[in-house]
């Protein structure tokens, strides 16, 4: 049974305007689009689609309350030979819906899901792309099940190779005590210094935290070094100039998986955000080799 208060959200005027605004940024999509419905135990995950149905496939997980619509500036490129899987995560915004009596509670619970996924499509050892909180969740599954991803992009991630500045602590703690559309675009405007964001998109996730039915959300705990350096995974980390979400992102030069293949941390993009739409397009180069991992996935940001 879903969750009374998402699977009755899109009767209500609110989550008429949330699928509005999600529809809206979805159509910004330079290519076909279908749609699959994954059921498990944990409720049912809504999964946006591209690409050639044979082309080797490339998991997009968002970041939170972000949705799978966000990828609209990657796709284009993506599913020119790729097959792109954009998930909607499961108890977050979008368009799955988290089962009332067995939601996600639990790290195994949400390594679980993101496990089913892959088992619903029957993909051996896909390539991944992860934003922020997506990001914390499959590195999460690749150092519980080695060997069960290909590649992995984690995009800016927050709370994985070290903590979150103070400053952006101090901004995101009255949107986390009281959620609303100005105080999320009070703190994306001091986040991003300004520049300017898509609006149909900015409505969308102002959407997604003043309208959007609140469940709980359940947060990987930071890795320790030592499980990192266990991870067998070929891992390329993107971080951005101007992210004001970590401690030190764009001055660590000696950051905890730098120089140990098969990890591949890039150098700070120059010119980008912490959002993954910001600026110009992000174009996965999933076969190209990384300078400092041979195989390892490649994200370029054209300046």
């Amino acid at each position: 049974m879903s969750d009374p208060s998402t699977s009755g959200f899109p009767a209500t005027e609110q989550g008429a305007g949330f699928f509005r605004a999600y529809d809206s940024v979805l159509s910004k999509w330079p290519t076909e689009v279908t749609s699959e419905q994954v059921q498990s135990p944990f409720g049912t995950t809504w999964v946006n689609t591209c690409g050639p149905v044979d082309g080797p496939p490339v998991i997009l997980v968002p970041g939170q309350r972000a949705t799978s619509t966000v990828w609209f500036n990657n796709v284009g490129e993506l599913s020119r030979r790729h097959r792109v899987l954009a998930i909607d995560i499961l108890g977050d915004a979008g368009r799955s819906v988290a089962a009332a009596d067995t939601p996600v509670r639990s790290r195994d619970d949400l390594l679980a899901w993101f496990g089913g996924i892959l088992d619903h499509f029957t993909l051996d050892a896909p390539a991944v792309v992860a934003h922020s909180y997506g990001a914390m969740i499959v590195l999460a599954y690749a150092l519980a099940h080695p060997d069960s991803l290909s590649k992995l992009v984690l995009l800016d991630p927050n709370s994985v190779f070290t903590g979150l500045r103070a400053p952006y602590l101090l901004r995101a703690i009255p949107l986390l005590a009281r959620p609303t559309g100005k105080r999320e675009r009070d703190l994306l405007a001091w986040e991003t210094a300004g520049q300017p964001l898509d609006e149909d998109w900015l409505n969308l996730i102002t959407r997604s935290v003043a309208d959007f039915p609140k469940g709980k959300t359940v947060v990987p705990k930071r890795p320790k070094a030592a499980a990192l350096s266990a991870l067998t995974t070929q891992t390329t980390v993107i971080l951005a100039e101007h992210s004001k979400v970590h401690d030190d992102a764009g001055s660590d030069h000696e950051h905890p998986a730098r120089g140990n293949p098969p990890h591949a941390p890039d150098e700070p993009r120059p010119n980008t955000q912490h959002r993954p739409h910001h600026r110009p397009r992000l174009i996965a180069e999933a076969d190209g080799p990384h300078p400092a991992s041979d195989g390892a996935a490649r994200l370029r940001i054209p300046n």
